[in-house]
């Protein structure tokens, strides 16, 4: 199998991290008999010669010895080497053909190997004929002869994908191919195996489902649950592996195939509703974790009507298995508001266990815990007194105030702790603007005019250009107005008008005193400037001041019509708030929703504010709110603050239509 290897001059080759002379010695290692040797040999190859899905010389030259290492029996672990043809000729294929040009070339031998007496080779070559063989009569029928004959559970889905991208691939077949999903998805076929073909057909043929496919689903993998336990029970039931995979159960295979039929479901989101509360009443908690894990997909991606999905969340906290909570604490803990159903059940966890009220990592200080925080976000004033308690402690967790802040006026109560706090930062230290932002945050949040001498000192108590005072300098004067800067912060804010700042302190002045000539220069200055953050600021706050900012108009006239999208909107608003006239503004904003889905909600903020006005743009947030798809039009990122956004979006087009 390695005949002519010697030949190549792999040293002249090249690979992701140099020269390839250390290639040959990794393509024998694949045939050791040591398991440790083939792992770290495999591993050389991923990350060398097909590092990041790139086709180097030398990926090229190891495809023949890749093809007789995979056809020769007596090497172990065959299933991965096939698995590493078809990933170099797959995706490599997007930006150089080559190499699957070459996986294509020998591609006649995933034939035989669909037929190898090892599982995991047979599992990795149905799909590879798929992708590499193009010969569809060919590939269809020995899918067909295989699927007859097998018997193994692990290789069944694989040939059951391997057909739903046959009847992708190969339109002109595609009904031969349907036709034996269909037929794998009625009895007598396992459970698993029928699910498997569900999630096919919803792909690639969903007039072939069932009327009543979501409870058919649910009974299915309820059976194929049930099985797998026994099963389980039976094998390992009295051994220390059986008892540690009882404490943290696992189900890949499950997961996969449930997280392919919500995918097919896609944007029918009242199916995806009914499957996920199937999954989530499942008597094995394995199905549950997958189904918590499912769900954080779908709020992501999806709105819909997600009260009774989140109560049966909530039902997962009272379960004694810590993985299974934990799941479900960390995606309530991103939904904010969406959470309210479960606040119950979050309080309950909350009251009985103080000891998840923070999370210490390690060498680093304590976070707020995730029960307290989902609590906190989802708005619910229960969250208080455990929040009062930690800021009455020697160490607040990081970001306790941030969290606070969610609770808006709600938290008032913790308003005399989060002054102390605040006022106890140490303003050398370079920790400074880390540790105040969460607390301005919360002051803001509860509207806490007591604390601006506290506030005050973060600018004040600092030297001048010292780097903790200039990071935090900008969250100090929107927190000074939105308290209504006082009198006593006016000789502060003065200073800091030549400053990046220049355009947020003009506005919190104009709040102070309404002087106009004292902060029209400033604002005039800033509007024409280089920095585009300074001219957005400078266009909302000259939308603050209303008719006083009629000298602005022309500049503000320039930036709605040529500026960015994300300075048109607040100059086309401004243009609002000074004239009244619709004529300027409305194309502004047409243009700005259509071309930055993710700025819609400033947009929906000044259609809002604009009432009847706003009428002619009624078809863009009649449409955002037909629309099942969050407004970023893609799943987003775990942990990011979209949902939130785009439920307040949804809130401002209700509101809108509503006047309209």
């Amino acid at each position: 199998m390695f005949t002519g290897i010697d030949e190549v001059d792999w040293a002249s080759l090249r690979h992701a991290h140099g020269s390839a002379e250390d290639v040959p010695v990794w393509l024998r290692a694949l045939a050791s008999e040591d398991a440790a040797e083939r792992a770290t040999a495999l591993d050389g190859l991923y990350g060398a010669v097909h590092h990041q899905g790139r086709v180097y010389d030398s990926t090229l030259a190891c495809i023949p010895f890749l093809f007789a290492l995979a056809a020769r029996e007596e090497v172990p672990d065959r299933g991965s080497v096939v698995e590493l043809l078809v990933s170099i000729g797959g995706e490599s294929a997007v930006t150089d053909r080559r190499a699957r040009d070459a996986v294509c070339e020998g591609a006649g031998a995933f034939a035989a190997l669909a037929g190898d007496p090892v599982p995991a080779v047979r599992r990795a070559a149905a799909g590879a004929l798929v992708r590499f063989l193009d010969e569809p009569s060919r590939v269809l029928e020995l899918l067909r002869q295989r699927l007859r004959a097998e018997r193994d559970d692990r290789v069944l889905p694989a040939l059951t994908e391997a057909l739903g991208l046959f009847a992708h691939r190969h339109p002109a077949h595609a009904g031969a191919a349907v036709d034996l999903l269909a037929e794998q998805s009625a009895p007598p076929y396992a459970p698993g195996l029928r699910l498997a073909a569900l999630g096919q057909l919803a792909l690639r043929a969903p007039d072939r489902l069932p009327a009543d496919l979501v409870p058919t689903a649910v009974r299915l993998l309820r059976q194929r649950s049930a099985h797998r336990s026994r099963a389980q029970e039976h094998c390992g039931a009295d051994t220390l592996v059986g008892r540690i995979r009882r404490l943290r159960p696992s189900d890949e295979e499950g997961a996969v195939l449930l997280r392919t039929l919500h995918g097919a479901l896609g944007d029918r989101v009242d199916d995806r509703i009914a499957l996920l509360t199937g999954q989530l009443t499942s008597p094995e908690p394995v199905d549950r974790c997958n189904a918590v894990w499912m769900s954080a997909g779908l709020f992501r991606g999806w709105r819909g009507d997600y009260g009774g999905p989140v109560r049966l969340l909530g039902a997962q906290l009272s379960t004694e298995q810590d993985r299974l909570r934990d799941a479900a604490v960390s995606v309530l803990a991103e939904l904010f508001t969406l959470a309210a159903p479960a606040a119950d059940d979050l309080h309950s966890l909350v009251t009985a266990r103080p000891d998840l009220w923070t999370h210490r990592w390690e060498r680093c200080p304590p976070t707020l815990g995730g029960p307290l925080k989902a609590l906190a976000r989802s708005g619910d004033p229960r969250a208080v007194p455990p929040l009062a308690q930690l800021l009455a402690g020697p160490a607040a967790p990081v970001g306790l105030g941030q969290e606070a802040a969610h609770l808006g006026r709600a938290a008032a109560p913790l308003a005399p702790a989060l002054r102390h706090r605040l006022g106890r930062i140490p303003l050398t230290s370079p920790a400074a603007a880390r540790l105040a932002s969460p607390l301005l945050s919360a002051v803001a949040a509860v509207r806490d005019e007591a604390a601006v001498p506290e506030v005050l000192r973060l600018l004040s108590g600092a030297p001048d250009g010292l780097g903790a005072r200039e990071a935090v300098v900008g969250e100090v004067v929107a927190t000074l107005a939105a308290l209504g800067a006082t009198v006593e912060a006016v000789p502060l804010l003065r200073a800091l008008l030549h400053t990046r700042h220049a355009a947020l302190t003009a506005g919190a002045l104009w709040s102070v005193d309404g002087d106009a000539t004292a902060v029209l220069p400033v604002l005039l200055r800033e509007l024409t400037g280089s920095d585009p953050g300074a001219r957005g600021d400078a266009a909302r706050q000259l939308g603050g001041m209303g008719p006083a900012a009629r000298t602005a108009l022309p500049g503000l006239h320039r930036l709605a019509r040529s500026g960015p999208a994300r300075q048109r909107v607040p100059a086309a608003y401004a243009l609002w708030r000074i004239t009244a006239d619709p004529g300027p503004v409305l194309p502004v904003l047409r243009a700005a929703w259509t071309q930055d889905p993710r700025g819609r909600g400033a947009v929906a903020r000044c259609l809002t504010a604009m009432g009847p006005a706003a009428a002619p743009l009624r078809d863009l947030v009649a449409a955002e709110l037909a629309t099942p798809r969050r407004h970023t039009g893609r799943e987003v990122a775990y942990g990011s603050r979209d949902i939130p956004e785009d439920e307040e979006l949804v809130r401002m087009c209700r509101e809108v239509v509503g006047r309209l």
